[in-house]
């Protein structure tokens, strides 16, 4: 089969890869297959890459294959189906569940904040356009086709494709596509789970697979010990309560929100923070939130045994506040000794970058960044340690204290991405990286190299290789 890449290289966003069977003759034989439509995020060179003409031909492509519903995966679905996409876009269950979410909030921001720089004029086009909008959001969502793992499907002649749990997100999926007449499978990895999760099972491991598609946000780092950056988050959540601040923490919408409800819940337990009013500001993470709520309801196979057994009271906090309308949402830039969480979680749009202009300027204050930060973001940014930073065209002072904690992610690091991979037996001939920023990249392929003795390729943009 042949592969291209057509995002999610030379960056962590932007996920596309097309598959097509060969023929006899060793040529494409006419069907063709995307895994991930992903939307490019981060800087704005890398932004552009949205509004460029798709490389091939939408109505070229027979069908999509999700490996989960954060936007980086999804969220150019709609721009594909207004192109002329009309195939079904394969998924498993609990990503169906999760994908409209995702696009409506995505189209609905996008027409926002396109109305918000027409109105205040800091678009550098006089009559700026959302990428796309609600009406090809719902025409996408029309599109998904929900598909149980482990059952083997066919979404295009000559190509069996499986689903197996990836334990990134809800949903998230390790996915393999034999080519049925030359017996050859490759594995996309998708974003890959830690193993340690608090509410989900850890990944599937690879088998029989010729080649390996895996992603490598954090290829060149160790995540810290689970520990120690826990006793770092509640001392500073409790000296920000203690001085009357508020912290704000960023979080994704989709699974990021439920893990730090766990913890936060865990926290006042324990008694390691004050008791304070927690608030989720954010609709989408209210709706995620919902279906994971339901997947503990119905036992879902991907939530752990654990959890199950303790059942919706995991995620039940009695302090907990959800800023369900924009006025409520408003009420929360006024401070005071409380916690913020809210979406997006690298601060690239959404409500907390209204509680970032409001209260980055309070040294009383804190943002607490939990998740991966990608380079040009406002989170990171802040991470880098920005004294100003430009929100809604304007430069806003950075007083407030900022702390980093890797805790939560819930990418596989480098040391869990080689463990992953070498549980592939027979070990794979080629390897393929993506979905990382160039230093990770090329420093996950080194050490696949030096440890496991596999042909590895970091794939440019554009990029089309044999498997």
């Amino acid at each position: 089969m042949l592969l291209t890449f057509l995002g999610g290289v030379g960056t962590v966003t932007g996920s596309k890869t097309l598959v097509e069977p060969e023929s006899a003759g060793g040529s494409p034989n006419g069907h063709r297959l995307l895994i991930d439509c992903g939307l490019f995020q981060g800087p704005r060179e890398v932004r552009t890459r949205n509004w460029d003409a798709f490389p091939i031909d939408p109505v070229s492509i027979d069908a999509i294959v999700l490996t989960h519903a954060h936007l980086d995966h999804c969220g150019y679905l709609p721009a594909l189906v207004r192109d002329g996409f009309s195939g079904p876009v394969h998924c498993s269950p609990n990503t169906a569940a999760l994908v409209p979410i995702i696009l409506r909030d995505s189209a609905r921001l996008q027409e926002e904040d396109t109305a918000w720089a027409r109105k205040k004029g800091f678009s550098r086009h006089a009559q700026p356009k959302p990428l796309y909008d609600i009406d090809d959001a719902e025409r996408a969502i029309a599109l998904l086709t929900p598909t149980e793992f482990g059952r083997d499907f066919t979404p295009v002649p000559d190509l069996s494709v499986r689903l197996d749990v990836g334990g990134h997100i809800l949903g998230s999926s390790v996915v393999t596509v034999h080519e049925t007449s030359r017996d050859r499978t490759t594995v996309f990895s998708g974003d890959l789970g830690r193993g340690n999760h608090p509410l989900l099972s850890p990944p599937t491991s690879p088998a029989g697979a010729d080649a390996i598609v895996i992603e490598s946000t954090y290829g060149d780092r160790a995540h810290g010990e689970f520990d120690q950056e826990i006793d770092e988050m509640a001392a500073v959540i409790t000296r920000t309560l203690k001085r009357g601040g508020t912290v704000v923490i960023p979080a994704f919408a989709v699974d990021r929100t439920e893990v730090l409800l766990v913890a936060l819940r865990r926290l006042q337990e324990q008694q390691r923070i004050p008791v304070s009013p927690i608030h989720v500001d954010s609709p989408m993470a209210l709706a995620a939130l919902e279906v994971y709520l339901d997947a503990i309801r119905d036992g879902d196979p991907e939530i752990q045994t654990a959890v199950l057994a303790e059942g919706v009271a995991a995620l039940d906090l009695p302090n907990l506040h959800e800023a369900t309308t924009p006025e409520q949402s408003m009420a929360l830039d006024r401070g005071g000794a409380r916690i913020i969480v809210s979406a997006s979680g690298m601060g690239t749009g959404g409500r907390v970058t209204h509680h970032l202009k409001a209260l980055l300027p309070d040294r009383d204050n804190c943002v607490l960044l939990v998740g991966f930060q990608a380079v040009g973001t406002p989170g990171r940014m802040l991470l880098d340690g920005a004294h100003e930073i430009k929100i809604h065209g304007q430069y806003v002072p950075v007083r407030a204290e900022i702390a980093e904690i890797e805790a939560f992610s819930v990418h596989a690091d480098a040391g869990e991405l080689l463990d992953w991979l070498s549980q592939c037996q027979p070990p794979p001939t080629q390897v393929f990286i993506n979905h990382g920023e160039p230093e990770s990249a090329e420093a996950l392929a080194e050490r696949i190299r030096l440890d496991l003795d596999i042909a590895v390729d970091v794939p440019e943009l554009g990029e089309r290789v044999r498997v």
